[in-house]
């Protein structure tokens, strides 16, 4: 297949770690530094932007998602107006929205491969409802119960049709058993596949018949190829190597995927009808997992491969492809760009790290015509409009990568206040959380907020983040304590400073879940560097936390229990030598030595950190005497919802970094706030004595 020449577009800025355990920098090397610096100076150049309000970074979008038609002449989506939940329809090629639903539950749609019914998927039941007049909406499916059932989506080759996984109860003395259905607009029920085994993927043939599916076999993947009625594997996807089915052929015969099988990074691939793999698209630039592909829908082929991990791009998979990707790459250039392709008509999704949500947009291949669908659907904050935040006055996100102390090198963003000095502005390191997750290219409420502030925001993207591959994932080898991982963190801080990027004299460290832990480990064993540190339903003890959440239920990946990806990831709960390792760097083992203020979130009901570990730590540090403050939403999980608390801690956030840090001064709390504040802040440190 011809490769296409990548995007003209603003790329990773990759840079070397000038530090004398590197080693000289080269030329190369020294030109990527010019270009970082460059793009900080332009950034910093311009005009200071005003302060945005707290409750505009906490905003949701009020469009909560967009479904393209399969004959490309429709476009859904769900929009959130106030308390109710709407749903909307809009000709493509032109014409006024018309609104369906004055209120729904629905939180994802899907259409029939016929165009003719839209099918509503809540947590508890999929509703098909007609769209063409042909009378016949209904509820069609059950979601949840005892043996539980969830959707697959549509069917992608019967006309109207859904596919549901039905799970058997996780404790139960009945025989396991995994059934996928195929159910009909009248609601009628057709089994695909049972097996003893969890099956994960499935894909059919153009006649609608079975033609691969996936199950989960201990700790590994098995595609399964049907032969005659039989089931033949194909191949075999071990120690967490991703092999995500999206199509069949016509003829049944192969079959598209996603995998890292054979590679690296997550790629394009064709299992071919004697079992082999062929590469159909890598990214060019050797440094992102593929995340998404848009198909043809009359053929099941892919058409479009999306980059995103750091900087967003996508690829054309057919020589018409190329030029439409290209043409509208051109549209939207430095944009986050996601493409559906329709018959017709093609739907494009434009999101930047400076907007919130996402904008829509019509293009049809036909003509090259560009039309806007939508324009900027608005932001909610507590079922009110919220203040618009103008793109002008929020941070680029800039990529680059350094080289750590060992030779590796490490991806992240920087985010530059606009009109301030970037030698003298304070730097605040921005972690992000799991540790198999990534900072990519999307707005964060934060980092922006910081910026606005007057911060640089350093977001690493450290060793064992995803998106790279599988060898960046498994880099950090499990040292998730006062090890490599935070030396990533550290160094990276270091290393913006030594350019000219932030005041590391004037440094913090935020962060919620494993970014918490991180932000304590960095007050604990690098007080030189980070004066200040903000931790959000953190685990204080990393090992206790992953013995106690490998019994839940929750999975890294589809059927495989979380202990089991934890040991082939290096972070083996059952391991002792682990459990002492991570104990013995732990930030409640060494309470004692903190020295920098610590502000701490925990949520009453969290199912990852229970609020049990959090106060522990707090007691401990307060025994100690030291400056820790501890805000407690009773009610919340490990994502805080509550709008209340959430803004809460952005304001406590303000308010400790101005102190120490000397950023921008917060605005003074509201009643409502105030109120908050009163009932939840159980520990006031120094920073909140007043």
């Amino acid at each position: 297949m011809t490769m296409i020449k990548p995007p003209t577009r603003f790329g990773l800025v990759v840079l070397a770690f000038a530090m004398a355990m590197c080693g000289p920098a080269n030329a190369q090397d020294m030109g990527d530094v010019r270009a970082l610096r460059a793009a900080v100076a332009s950034e910093s150049a311009q005009p200071r932007a005003p302060q945005v309000p707290r409750v505009a970074f906490l905003a949701s979008s009020s469009l909560r998602g967009a479904w393209l038609s399969p004959d490309g002449g429709r476009v859904a989506w769900l929009r959130d107006e106030g308390r109710n939940r709407t749903l909307w329809v809009a000709p493509m090629a032109g014409g006024a929205p018309r609104r369906m639903l004055p209120n729904t539950d629905a939180e994802a749609l899907a259409w029939s491969r016929d165009g003719r019914w839209l099918f509503l998927e809540s947590p508890r039941q999929v509703f098909a409802m007609a769209v063409d007049g042909q009378g016949g909406s209904r509820a069609i499916a059950k979601l949840g119960g005892r043996w539980a059932r969830t959707s697959l989506g549509a069917d992608p080759v019967t006309p109207a049709a859904i596919l549901v996984l039905e799970s058997p109860p996780v404790v139960s003395r009945l025989a396991k058993r995994w059934r996928v259905f195929r159910i009909d607009t009248n609601g009628k029920e057709t089994l695909i596949r049972e097996e003893g085994k969890q099956i994960v993927d499935v894909a059919f043939d153009a006649r609608g018949r079975l033609a691969f599916f996936t199950r989960v076999e201990e700790t590994r993947y098995t595609v399964y190829r049907m032969q005659g009625g039989k089931a033949t594997p194909a191949l075999r996807c071990v120690d967490l190597q991703r092999c995500a089915l999206l199509a069949a052929s016509a003829d049944g015969r192969t079959a598209t995927l996603l995998t890292d099988v054979g590679s690296d990074l997550r790629r394009l691939a064709r299992l071919e009808a004697d079992d082999t793999l062929t590469t159909v698209h890598v990214d060019p630039r050797g440094s992102d997992d593929l995340q998404d592909v848009a198909l043809d829908v009359r053929t099941q082929q892919p058409v479009i491969a999306g980059y995103r991990t750091m900087v967003g791009a996508n690829y054309g998979l057919t020589p018409d492809a190329q030029r439409h990707v290209a043409r509208i790459e051109a549209r939207w250039p430095q944009r986050n760009v996601r493409i559906d392709v329709g018959a017709t008509h093609w739907l494009v999704h434009e999101r930047a790290a400076t907007m919130k949500g996402e904008r829509l947009h019509a293009y049809d291949p036909a003509t090259g015509a560009f039309r806007d669908l939508l324009g900027d659907p608005g932001t909610f904050w507590r079922d009110k409009p919220a203040p618009a935040i103008a793109e002008s006055t929020m941070a680029r996100k800039i990529p680059f990568t350094y080289r750590a102390s060992d030779g590796m090198p490490i991806h992240g963003y920087v985010l530059v206040p606009h009109g301030v000095d970037p030698t003298r502005a304070p730097i605040v390191a921005h972690v992000h959380g799991g540790p198999f997750a990534h900072f990519g290219p999307e707005f964060s409420s934060v980092s922006q907020m910081l910026a606005n502030r007057g911060y640089v925001v350093y977001e690493p993207n450290f060793r064992g983040s995803t998106g790279f591959g599988r060898s960046y994932m498994r880099a950090g080898k499990g040292d998730f304590g006062n090890g490599r991982v935070q030396q990533d963190i550290v160094e990276g801080v270091r290393f913006l400073a030594a350019q000219g990027i932030g005041d590391a004299n004037r440094a913090g460290i935020v962060g919620a879940s494993f970014g918490g832990y991180s932000a304590l480990l960095g007050v604990t064993f690098q007080p030189e560097l980070f004066r200040v540190g903000v931790a959000a339903v953190p685990p204080a003890d990393l090992g206790w936390v992953l013995r106690w959440y490998s019994r839940t239920v929750d999975q890294m990946a589809p059927g495989i229990p979380m202990s089991t990806s934890m040991r082939l990831l290096d972070l083996d709960p059952a391991d002792p030598k682990v459990s002492a390792r991570l104990r013995a760097q732990s930030p409640i083992l060494h309470a004692s030595r903190l020295t920098r203020p610590v502000l701490l979130l925990a949520g009453g009901d969290d199912e990852r950190v229970p609020i049990r570990s959090v106060l522990h730590y707090a007691a401990a540090l307060q025994s100690h005497g030291k400056d820790v403050t501890l805000l407690v939403d009773q009610a919340a999980r490990h994502s805080v919802s509550d709008p209340r608390t959430r803004e809460a801690y952005l304001y406590l956030i303000e308010r400790m970094l101005h102190r120490r840090l000397g950023g921008g001064a917060p605005a003074a709390p509201d009643a409502g706030l105030r109120a908050t504040l009163a009932k939840d802040l159980r520990l006031r440190g120094s920073n909140f004595a007043d």
